[in-house]
């Protein structure tokens, strides 16, 4: 993607390989660059001038996802209930990885390809950690429970949401239960001294 301004004929193109891409992605095709301009009824050069890579593309397709997470990250930090905040930011996580097949992927990439990827991924993980931070400080959740575990198990969550199967509500009642039962047990009930 570049980031000086597209003529009108350009952005159409990018447009279009992005929706096609965002089709395939939720068809759970894996992306070519090659079926992808064949999809869109376009050169392949004109997809490689705007993706020299699958990798990219798929998280060009996924950055609307990451920069809404990213959003309610920053409002979650600015919430007074510091374990609400950090429920509410991981079961929007875990929704997102749910009903967007191109967050999984991208999120569990040890490499990024867009500088913006990089920038989303690091801040949703600041994000989670000073959640996280800031229950233990009000001993609201077990002291035990670290930043590290949180990404593993809000992927495993939404991985075994996506095992069960059925429709985009279905696993998302599923997900809301599972997501239930693990705050209940990192939770530290009220009155107690963890």
């Amino acid at each position: 993607m570049t980031s000086t301004p597209l003529r009108k004929d350009a952005a159409r193109n990018w447009d279009r390989i992005v929706a096609i891409a965002r089709e395939l992605v939720d068809e759970g095709t894996a992306l070519q660059l090659n079926d992808v301009a064949r999809r869109a009824g376009l050169g392949v050069g004109t997809v490689y001038r705007h993706f020299a890579t699958p990798e990219a593309l798929l998280e060009t397709v996924a950055a609307p996802c990451l920069e809404g997470l990213a959003e309610h990250g920053r409002r979650a930090l600015a919430e007074a209930d510091p374990l609400r905040a950090l429920e509410g930011f991981l079961s929007r996580v875990v929704e997102a990885q749910v009903t967007d097949a191109a967050l999984a992927p991208v999120a569990a990439a040890t490499v990024d390809t867009l500088p913006r990827t990089a920038e989303l991924k690091r801040s949703l993980t600041t994000a989670g950690t000073e959640l996280l931070d800031r229950a233990h400080a009000a001993a609201a959740i077990r002291p035990d429970l670290i930043a590290g575990d949180l990404v593993p198990l809000m992927c495993g969550i939404a991985h075994a949401v996506n095992l069960h199967g059925g429709d985009t509500a279905s696993r998302l009642r599923t997900a809301h239960r599972y997501l239930t039962t693990f705050f209940e047990g990192a939770r530290i009930p009220p009155g107690t001294t963890p």
